[in-house]
């Protein structure tokens, strides 16, 4: 099969790529940097948001996987109208790109964060309980932007499948880490801070916590999405196991340590965590999370290690 993938060579992106063409697909990268691009891949480099363009180089495909967006909630913060355009109108153009090339599916990155906006009867003084993606989302409750533009995508999805027949599959990615994330995320920092001798920073008091995700699972779970029993549903890829930043900081100072900590003032609308079901990724598409955090953290840690030893080419 030929897919395509916006993003294809960033972080999760290009892990998609690589575990597609293990998988015998042809595919074609659209993004505009090549940084980690499969040599195997095909590569469009092109803005998203030019739809002819895209129109163009999605010829030929019959699944596009959307992946390409500003994924820094603090870069979302910063320049909200190019949050929105990446986002949003992002998401428009590859769904348009996709009805006018006659694809068969479009597969939505969005994020386990829309979990913030659900109602839940632990709101209503009932105890917490486990989500899933058919909890209701109050959209006054949105709250980062980041969360409400990705909302808006999902929601562009669907009405492209309510006006157009355009079939869709959501994929809802707990918090990724491994090879190849950006420097800015917490298991990146805590990791580099460590093995560069110095202190790890806690923002607020560091029990927070998240079902991180190791990005090779993600990517398995984007093949399996190519199953026609994930047409037209959404779903939840989350850890299996809640970590908290101190858990984070204790298991790289088990692994990298010993290391000293310090803490400063929380993020404004960070994502606190909620109980996720993925088990209809496990009933329909057979997944779930394989690799455990700290294996995670230590083949972060060896690629990082690798990278930075390897010799840079002079442009």
């Amino acid at each position: 099969m030929r897919i395509a993938v916006t993003g294809g060579c960033g972080f999760i992106g290009s892990h998609v790529v690589d575990h597609l063409i293990a998988a015998g697909h042809e595919v074609l990268s659209v993004d505009t940097t090549d940084k980690y691009l499969n040599p195997d891949a095909e590569h469009a480099r092109i803005d998203i948001l030019d739809v002819p363009a895209l129109t163009s180089a999605l010829a030929g495909s019959e699944v596009v996987y959307h992946l390409a967006a500003m994924a820094d909630v603090e870069q979302v913060s910063a320049d909200p109208v190019g949050a929105v355009r990446a986002n949003i109108d992002g998401t428009e153009a590859v769904l348009e790109a996709a009805r006018r090339g006659g694809l068969s599916r479009t597969v939505l990155a969005s994020t386990v964060w829309v979990y913030g906006a659900a109602l839940t009867d632990g709101q209503l003084g009932g105890e917490e309980e486990e989500l899933d993606e058919h909890v209701p989302i109050e959209l006054e409750h949105s709250g980062h932007l980041y969360v409400a533009t990705k909302l808006a995508a999902e929601m562009l999805v669907h009405s492209y499948r309510e006006l157009y027949g355009q079939h869709f599959t959501i994929l809802r990615f707990g918090i990724p880490y491994g090879p190849r994330m950006r420097d800015e995320l917490v298991v990146a920092r805590f990791v580099q801070a460590a093995l560069a001798g110095r202190p790890i920073t806690i923002a607020g008091d560091g029990r927070q916590s998240r079902n991180f995700v190791y990005v090779e699972d993600l990517a398995d779970a984007h093949v399996r999405a190519l199953s026609p029993a994930a047409e037209d549903r959404t779903f939840a890829l989350e850890g299996s196991t809640a970590v908290s930043v101190r858990d984070i900081a204790e298991t790289v100072d088990r692994l990298f340590g010993p290391v000293s900590i310090e803490h400063i003032d929380g993020r404004k609308a960070d994502y606190t965590g909620r109980r996720i079901s993925s088990a209809q990724a496990k009933r329909l598409l057979g997944w779930s999370p394989r690799t455990n955090f700290a294996d995670g953290v230590r083949r972060y840690a060896d690629w990082y290690r690798a990278t930075a030893a390897a010799p840079t080419t002079a442009g």
